[in-house]
């Protein structure tokens, strides 16, 4: 539970932001994480696959996108796309809080011969997401994190001292 939301999830429909937004995870890939680093991109359901489907094109690398549930006709597959053995994969998702959905997609990727060290958000809650995948061996990579945007949103009179406070309290809780 938390005293505030963030909803990535409409920005598709604002498609001047959508492509800033994609840009901005580009050119993070691109100075931070190292496109020699992984083959392929993989979206996390719902929110991050339309933000990875972008990436992967502007990249140049192949797309996968994991499913919530094991489908019960088709190949029955929780990875949609071509996966190979020793495949290094970025994941991709809109935002990290707990770091659970990441996990979980991470652990679907490696029962099908995928290797995933490095993870990548938009927005790191700083609720343990991080520290959770790093114990996993996996690396995040966040280009905002709450604290520098709910920072921000008080300095241009978007939120009152009381919502900066409730927001920062949820940090320091993770």
């Amino acid at each position: 539970m938390s005293p505030y939301y963030i909803d990535l999830r409409i920005v598709p429909s604002f498609p001047d932001v959508f492509q800033k937004i994609c840009d901005l995870y580009v050119g993070f890939v691109e100075d931070q994480v190292g496109v020699k680093s992984f083959e392929r991109v993989a979206g996390i359901p719902v929110a991050g696959i339309p933000f990875t489907s972008i990436i992967a094109y502007e990249l140049k690398k192949p797309f996968l996108y994991i499913r919530k549930g094991v489908p019960l006709h088709g190949r029955q597959r929780r990875i949609e796309g071509i996966l190979a053995p020793g495949n290094r994969i970025l994941l991709v998702d809109d935002l990290v809080t707990t770091g659970l959905s990441l996990t979980k997609a991470a652990k679907a990727i490696t029962a099908e011969g995928g290797v995933v060290t490095e993870a990548m958000v938009l927005i790191d809650r700083q609720e343990g997401g991080k520290q959770k995948l790093q114990k996993d061996g996996i690396k995040l990579h966040a280009v905002l994190n709450i604290t520098e945007i709910a920072s921000n949103l008080h300095e241009i009179g978007t939120i009152d001292e009381e919502q900066l406070k409730t927001i920062l309290k949820q940090v320091k809780k993770g």
